[in-house]
């Protein structure tokens, strides 16, 4: 199926601006274009915090949202954004964090691990991992119910999210609610999935960015297969709890995310999966602006209403 026109429409405004790819960019480069894209604002949430979490080796921040209401024990999401382990911040992703915040009614703490080139793999799965057991061990200072604790995220924070749920699993909890995965990284990028060829260029996300996010990232490709990296490449996914996963039907990412849906459910976990057709990668900061999103970003917030039983 076609993009959307409405994304289409959109992409080309942006590919009209003529920007280098980021194969032409150093890091630091590519990281103040995409600090500088403009964004939509989120809604209104009661109070935003940041806060520092301790990991190995020092701290990283992470922003609180808290939605409005009375209760001192709201679900929680810990949120990883996505920008291939390289690009992007607490700021780029302020706005689906705030919707997320609002439209579930949950507490949502943003997470800013540390990033490659700097610090290559494995230094971001350390970092969410330390992240969501420091949130779970303090969900009462919080405000969280850790009995609802989810951790979720975008692309390269589904693929963080991915290996943190797996690596909870066999590495002693804390226990997990649920999982979020929004057109997650979940192989090695030499697997070559179909969805590489069919939408390598001009869909948003391209073929050779994310060549350019895992050479940053993983940059020996005998460590790319690590189930850490590649989750997809894990013995086994039982044990793993309830899942959402959500592709958009125009992106390099699409195949491998479905096969992950797929080894999920053939695992017996509780999936609920979904390819939305005519989307592009990167499409859920863009609810509140193109239409054509809503649906996926209210299947999310549906998803993790149901899961924190509100």
């Amino acid at each position: 199926m076609p993009l959307h026109p409405e994304i289409a429409a959109d992409l080309a405004l942006a590919a009209a601006r003529g920007e280098p790819p980021l194969k032409e960019l150093s890091a630091q480069a590519a990281r103040a274009r995409a600090e500088a894209e403009p964004r939509v604002a989120g809604a209104p949430v009661k109070a935003v915090e940041t806060i520092a979490l301790p990991v190995k080796s020092g701290t990283i921040a992470a922003r609180v949202y808290r939605p409005f209401g009375d209760s001192d024990a709201l679900p929680g999401i810990v949120y990883i954004h996505g920008g291939g382990w390289v690009l992007c911040s607490l700021d780029t992703h302020d706005n689906i964090c705030r919707n997320l915040a609002a439209s579930v009614g949950a507490v949502v703490v943003s997470v800013d691990y540390r990033m490659a080139p700097e610090h290559r793999f494995p230094v971001a799965s350390d970092d969410c991992l330390a992240a969501v057991r420091w949130i779970a061990a303090h969900a009462s200072d919080l405000g969280i119910d850790p009995a609802r604790l989810i951790v979720g995220g975008d692309s390269a924070g589904g693929n963080l999210s991915a290996v943190t749920a797996l690596r909870i699993r066999d590495e002693g909890g804390p226990a997990l609610a649920g999982q979020m995965l929004i057109y997650p990284v979940t192989d090695d990028i030499a697997a070559g999935h179909p969805s590489y060829v069919e939408f390598a260029d001009g869909f948003g996300l391209t073929a050779d960015d994310m060549a350019w996010f895992w050479d940053h990232y993983v940059p020996d490709p005998t460590e790319r297969t690590h189930p850490h990296a590649s989750p997809l490449r894990a013995e086994s996914l039982a044990g793993l709890p309830p899942t959402l996963l959500l592709t958009a039907g125009c992106d390099v990412l699409r195949d491998e995310g479905e096969a992950y849906a797929g080894r999920l459910a053939a695992a017996g976990v509780m999936l609920d999966f979904h390819r939305y057709e005519g989307l592009h990668h990167g499409c859920a900061g863009d609810y509140g602006r193109l239409r054509a999103v809503t649906p996926f970003f209210e299947h999310i917030v549906a998803w993790a209403r149901a899961i924190f039983r509100l």
